[in-house]
């Protein structure tokens, strides 16, 4: 996957500790958030080292036992009643003619080397390469879930902002009216009474205010772990891709998406893969009921009739008893057990898939029912029924049930989108790649 695809982002990269310190908000695309948390997510990078560390198990499995020497029955020294009893020929030369060490010393010497039989090694390489495979799945099934969990989160972080956004005008606007009634109030024009509901309409606005920034710095704080920023970064993401571009989901068939999923989704793969393990498990276990053999050659000094002995042996256990018999029916249920579990996940991913795509056409059903303009038709009414409250043309019972019908459909039409993209990023999730971007 491509993780940097412009000079820009590299420009963001680099320059990252320096908006972090100098203007302590840092402005990203949902694209280029992702991008910085491919990077610098500590749980991924982690996590992506087991995949060497599974590799260097396939490297160790390749390697041969090393071989054992044993040096035995050395004696330190020979007193002159051992040599007097071996007899005249009994005594040991030096090692060296010239020299005297080594004289009367005794001192066998044993090298020995495992070989490995019935396959064992091979099978054991293939077993460790099963894991090696599950290991770069389990980093692309975390990758997935971490993916939604982000790009949810970006999503809810662009709702709040706006929502946000158009509270705030709203409190602007209202703050202003609250201050010129002030004066009016004072002077005797209007009633306190209205000028006592505009005020508590601001306040009203301004929980409101307050509860959503409550609820952008939880939302900012499980991004800025998820991307690896410093706590006081205070993130903002742009505007850009909170619209789903409908005419992706039109362009999707159905039927091909069940195939789709068990191509790409990485716990469909760790699933088949847990049958190839317990397969080339048993298969290793099976191998283990015929012994090793150990081949050894010796070499004993002075401990034999002949006074420089080389002999050669074999070791191996007899298998009598221990035939590994419950390690292979372990591995023959384990099997079964695997076989199980993939029929399981098939049938689960079946029913992700058909659920979140029948969500995804629900949001987008909803979506479409909001006509193009609506909201800045919307937006021109609350101007002029603000113009004609100002105006007296109006009361002010009308205009609040209008703002109040006006903040109710931004809420809807904001929602409506929010929910067609986590929708989207659903689907996405339960194919196992970005049919929607």
């Amino acid at each position: 996957m491509e993780i940097i695809r412009s000079g820009k982002f590299i420009l963001i990269l680099l320059s990252l500790p320096f908006l972090t310190k100098a203007q302590d908000t840092l402005n990203l695309s949902r694209e280029q958030a992702e991008a910085v948390f491919l990077k610098e997510n500590l749980i991924l990078i982690a996590e992506r080292l087991e995949i060497p560390k599974a590799e260097a198990m396939v490297l160790q499995a390749k390697l041969w036992p090393n071989p054992t020497i044993e040096i035995s029955e050395v004696n330190l020294w020979a007193t002159q009643s051992q040599i007097e009893h071996a007899g005249a020929d009994g005594f040991l030369p030096p090692f060296y003619s010239n020299g005297d060490f080594g004289r009367n010393q005794q001192f066998g010497v044993q090298i020995e080397q495992l070989i490995l039989t019935a396959g064992k090694r091979k099978k054991l390489l293939e077993l460790e390469q099963v894991t090696a495979d599950q290991s770069i799945q389990y980093f692309e099934d975390l990758l997935r879930n971490l993916k939604i969990e982000l790009r949810n989160r970006l999503t809810n972080l662009q709702y709040l902002q706006f929502s946000r956004a158009v509270y705030q005008t709203q409190i602007t606007s209202i703050g202003q009216l609250t201050q010129a009634y002030k004066k009016q109030v004072g002077q005797g024009n209007i009633p306190k009474g209205e000028y006592i509901r505009l005020k508590a309409l601001e306040l009203e606005i301004a929980q409101h205010i307050n509860e959503l920034n409550t609820e952008v710095n939880e939302v900012q704080k499980e991004l800025k772990l998820l991307m690896g920023l410093p706590a006081p970064t205070q993130l903002k993401i742009t505007e850009d891709g909170y619209l789903l571009d409908v005419q992706q989901f039109e362009e999707i068939v159905f039927g091909d998406l069940i195939d789709l999923a068990r191509e790409n989704r990485a716990d469909f793969k760790i699933a088949e893969l847990n049958v190839a393990y317990n397969t080339r498990l048993k298969a290793y276990e099976e191998a283990k009921r015929i012994p090793d053999i150990a081949l050894g050659v010796n070499y004993d000094r002075g401990g034999n009739f002949i006074k420089d002995f080389v002999g050669f042996g074999l070791t191996m256990d007899l298998p009598f008893f221990n035939r590994n018999q419950g390690n292979i029916k372990a591995a023959k249920i384990g099997i079964e057990q695997s076989r199980i579990h993939v029929h399981h996940k098939d049938l689960s991913i079946e029913n992700e898939v058909s659920l979140a795509y029948k969500n995804l056409y629900a949001a987008i059903q909803f979506l479409d029912q909001i006509e193009a303009g609506y909201e800045m038709e919307l937006d021109s009414l609350l101007t002029s029924y603000t113009n004609n409250y100002i105006s007296r043309n109006i009361r002010l019972l009308e205009y609040l049930d209008f703002l109040e019908a006006y903040l109710v459909n931004k809420e809807i039409i904001l929602e409506a989108a929010k929910n067609a993209l986590e929708k989207a990023e659903e689907l996405n999730y339960t194919v196992g790649t970005d049919l929607i971007k």
